[in-house]
């Protein structure tokens, strides 16, 4: 038997993506060169982005930080950080605590990597030293899926179904 009494008016509505990695090369956003993410939850209220991250190319993605947790779960390929003697290989869980930079790799010999990542706030990006280089958040997310999808033919508002 179902829970019988009314959820809460207030309550945001639930997110189902029935494919997380989609056949529609359109629905991925580009973020840089051979880099792209696929949003499935954007959390204005909260704060927080939900996206499958893909990356077709080797080299340094890039050095970031964040003043809260980040979770991932790699599901193809692997990759590391520069500042970290471990590896996130296929199906591995990766905790990343608030307040640590680090600097994103993907060695040569992967040809794909995708990462589930769950981000918490704000991703500053920075030089070797510290130096602020700039930053995304949720807010800069839904701008660049809302410009991907209008240019590619989805419609701006297509980004709307990943909103809470």
């Amino acid at each position: 038997m179902p829970y019988q009494y009314p959820q809460p008016s207030e309550a945001a509505m639930e997110i189902v993506v029935p494919h997380t990695i989609p056949d529609d090369e359109r629905v991925w956003v580009p973020q840089a060169e051979n880099v792209h993410f696929r949003p499935l939850c954007l959390n204005v209220s909260q704060g927080y982005w939900v996206n499958l991250l893909r990356v077709r190319k080797s080299g340094v993605l890039s050095r970031h930080r964040h003043p809260n947790p980040v979770h991932g779960v790699v599901l193809k390929g692997r990759w590391r950080y520069l500042e970290h003697d471990w590896v996130a290989t296929e199906g591995s869980y990766v905790y990343e605590p608030p307040g640590e930079t680090h600097t994103l790799v993907v060695d040569d010999d992967v040809e794909e990597m995708i990462t589930l990542f769950q981000v918490n706030g704000v991703m500053a990006y920075v030089d070797p030293w510290g130096k602020h280089l700039g930053y995304e958040d949720v807010f800069t997310k839904i701008d660049m899926c809302r410009k991907h999808y209008e240019a590619c033919g989805l419609g701006g508002e297509y980004v709307d179904q990943f909103i809470r």
